[in-house]
Formats: structure tokens, C-alpha cells, sequence
């Protein structure tokens, strides 16, 4: 099967690395690709929303079966763009259409879901500009802490967390009428705070039938002991310690089962990944959001855990067979250490020469912002490179990624040292 990744980041290098060695991969390709991805297939210095570049490349390199990475393409409806080109009517796609994407790019449209589906999630209402005084009362009376959230796609980024009620209007403010976030915070949601433990979970489903995929933990703040802004992830733990079996069928019960079914209830069809973040609180799950692809950098712990053909599973998806599908793992735990650019998540330089990648080691490097420079690998985004490592406990498996990390220098590099330390 010839296969087209679309992405740039350590998710789609990490899935580049287990599609590639599957026996139905017969070429792969990734647009665009980084430095990583090169040793995998064909990098093409394609945008993953230029659809029509996409679509002429499909054709030229008659490519059977698209994954697609990153959100952006998926809620800009790169579906329904492809399916509908001359000559690609019959291309497997990974990812959904643009009205499941909703589930990801809109907040408001993903609340609703889970309120109309009996979902257990956070109280919320939402506000615009047409009704912002209304919020501004309803911020004043609202309990603390609060959570606002950007409708719209924010890069991970479009979340505050709000401690004191001046802090939540002045970001309320900044939101709507400063546009903080551009388009996606013309519509904010204002949430209960929930007080409990964060994972990921992640479901594979071809719209009827689902496999579960390995949970994950992932860590947003850029500053040690999850201090400081969100980031789009400084690293991730898979398994979690917690997550016990009683807990896995609350999930599946209470969320992954109705997520399916009101997909089907609503008549909106979906093949791909659901990425579903929870907030477990006193032992119960709890929805924070839904994404409509996997995510970044727990795809480094999840994937490299899979022990069975990643593509194989795909193929399942897309022609409507993952009924009677199992995902063996690796039970071993992974810990991924995410470098970063210095000044990230703010502004930060680009170009900075890479050394060390070469160096032996059993861990896996997963580029996340890498370029091919003149023969040499540099930096080209906040997010540098993710190290994922296996070993018997959270704490065995984090020390081994710190110390590759170590041996992988670039001007002003940052890594948190203590990703997994509430379980080490």
C-alpha cells in the first residue's frame, strides 16, 4: 500500500516509524515531513492545507491510503475535500470529515455533544461578543477557579485556568475583545473547574466498531513541577500507574461507548482517531475535550507500545473491520522527554545546529521541530526533539530519556527534569 502522512511534528514522526515497518507499507511519504522523517519514506515540502497540492500528489504517486496527522486539515475539511477530486473517489482517509472535526474545533459544538449524549463532563456556558456583558456578571459570581477556553482551534494553547476573578475577566476580556487567540477565541466557554489527576485516552474507530488504544499522561506546563504556561507538551508517561481496570471500564462505559454511539445518533460519520482528555476526579472520568486525531507528544509513549501492525489497523478503519480487533502492547512503560527551543512558548530563534543525534543508545529520538540545513539537522520549531524510553517502572524509563537528552546539545535547549514525578 502506498501511504501519504500528512504532519511536520513527533507525532508524525512516531507514526511514520511504525507505519514504515509494517509489510503493507510499500512506499510511504509525508508531507512535509522534518529531519526525522527523511530515514522513513519521501519527505514533500507540501502544507498540510494545501489540498490541492495534495490531491495533484495523491494522483502523481498514486497513493491508496492518507493519514492525517495535525487537526488543521481535518476541521478545514480535507475529508470531504479529497473524496470529492476526480480520481481519488475510492483513497482511504484516516481522519475524519469536517462536521466530526468539530469535536476538536469547537468547543462549544463538543460540550453540546456530550450534554445532548449523557457524557460526564464539566458544567459550562459560552459566550461571545454578543453576550459579553453577560458574561462579565457571570464570571463576577462564578465559583474559583475558573476555566476559560478559546472556541476554536488555539495550537494547545487556548486554555486559562484562572485563579482569582480579576485574573478571569482581564482574560475574558483579552479573548473577545482583544482577540488573544484570533478567530478561535471570538467564542469562549467558561467551565467549571474539576480538581483531580489528568490522561489521555485514545480510540481508533471506523464510525461503528473501536479499539482501544494505551492510555497516556502528558504534561503541558513548561516549567518544572507542571509550573507556568501551557505549552503544546513537555512530555508524557504511558502506562499510568492509576488507571486500573475498573477505572478503563468506566471509561469505555460512561464515554468511549456513548462517544461512538452519538457519533451514529447524529448521522455524523467517522473513521480515525478520537483523542478524549479526562479529568479523573475521585475515581470517576470526567470529559475535558475531545480531538479528532492523536495527540503530541503522547503519540511517542502510545505508538512505539503498539505490538501489532499499525497499518493493518488503519486498513481495519477505513473499510469498516476493526469489529473482533485486538491491540496487543508492550507492557513495559514509556516516558517521553520533550526538548524545547529556548523562550518557548513565547517567541524563540530557529537554526540552531543539532549535535549528538548520532550517538548510541536504545532509546527512541522522535524530531518535533527539526530541518535539514545544508546537510545538518537544526532547530525550526519551540518543540525540538522527543526522547521516548522503556523500562520497568516511570522512573527507570524517565532517567533514561533525561540522559539521552543530555547527549543531544543545541544552543539555549530546555527540557523539564521531572516528567512522571508523581509516579516516581
Amino acid at each position: 500500500m502506498r501511504i501519504l502522512l500528512l504532519g511536520s511534528g513527533g507525532r508524525e514522526h512516531a507514526l511514520a516509524w511504525k507505519i514504515s515497518q509494517s509489510p503493507l507499507c510499500t512506499q510511504l511519504f509525508i508531507a512535509p515531513g522534518n529531519a526525522g522523517t527523511l530515514s522513513l519514506g519521501t519527505n514533500c515540502a507540501i502544507a498540510v492545507t494545501d489540498f490541492e497540492a495534495i490531491a495533484a500528489l495523491c494522483l502523481s504517486e498514486q497513493i491508496e491510503m492518507v493519514v492525517v496527522g495535525p487537526e488543521e486539515p481535518l476541521v478545514k475539511g480535507i475529508r470531504e475535500f479529497l473524496t470529492s477530486y476526480k480520481g481519488l473517489e475510492s483513497l482511504k482517509i484516516i481522519g475524519p470529515g469536517k462536521e466530526g472535526a468539530q469535536l476538536e474545533g469547537s468547543k462549544a459544538f463538543a460540550k453540546s455533544f456530550m450534554e445532548r449524549h449523557g457524557i460526564p463532563t464539566a458544567r459550562y456556558k459560552e459566550f461571545s461578543v454578543g453576550n459579553y456583558e453577560e458574561g462579565v456578571a457571570y464570571l463576577k459570581e462564578h465559583p474559583l477557579p475558573i476555566v476559560l477556553k478559546a472556541d476554536g482551534l488555539a495550537a494547545g494553547k487556548g486554555v486559562l485556568i484562572c485563579e482569582n476573578t480579576q485574573e478571569a475577566l482581564q482574560g475574558f476580556e483579552a479573548m473577545i475583545q482583544d482577540a488573544r487567540f484570533g478567530e478561535a477565541g471570538k467564542k469562549v466557554v467558561v467551565e467549571q473547574f474539576l480538581h483531580g489527576i489528568e490522561i489521555s485516552v485514545f480510540v481508533l474507530t471506523d464510525g461503528t466498531h473501536y479499539v482501544l488504544l494505551p492510555e497516556a499522561k502528558d504534561y503541558k506546563r513548561i516549567g518544572e513541577g507542571d509550573k507556568g504556561p501551557n505549552t503544546g507538551g513537555m512530555g508524557a508517561v504511558s502506562p499510568v500507574p492509576f488507571v486500573d481496570a475498573a477505572l478503563w471500564d468506566k471509561i469505555e462505559q460512561r464515554v468511549v461507548v456513548p462517544t461512538i454511539n452519538g457519533l451514529q445518533q447524529d448521522g455524523i460519520p467517522y473513521c480515525g482517531f478520537i483523542f478524549i482528555g479526562f479529568m479523573i476526579v475521585a475515581g470517576d472520568p470526567f470529559v475535558i475535550e475531545y480531538n479528532c486525531r492523536m495527540g503530541d507528544p503522547e503519540t511517542e509513549v502510545v505508538i512505539p507500545r503498539l505490538a501489532t501492525d499499525l497499518v493493518a489497523l488503519l486498513n481495519a478503519a477505513a473499510t469498516g473491520q476493526l469489529q473482533n480487533r485486538s491491540v496487543p502492547v508492550d507492557s513495559r512503560t514509556a516516558c517521553t522527554v520533550v526538548a524545547v527551543s529556548g523562550g518557548y512558548p513565547e517567541g524563540y530563534a530557529k537554526g540552531y545546529p543539532i549535535s549528538g543525534l548520532e550517538q548510541p543508545h536504545d532509546s527512541l529520538v522522535f524530531h518535533m521541530g527539526t530541518a535539514l540545513h545544508e546537510g545538518q539537522v537544526v532547530t525550526s520549531g519551540g518543540r525540538v526533539l522527543a526522547v521516548t524510553s522503556f523500562a520497568n517502572s516511570v522512573a527507570e524509563a524517565a532517567a533514561l530519556s533525561q540522559q539521552v537528552q543530555a547527549k543531544i546539545l543545541y544552543k539555549d535547549k530546555y527540557c523539564r527534569t521531572d516528567i512522571g514525578y508523581e509516579f516516581c
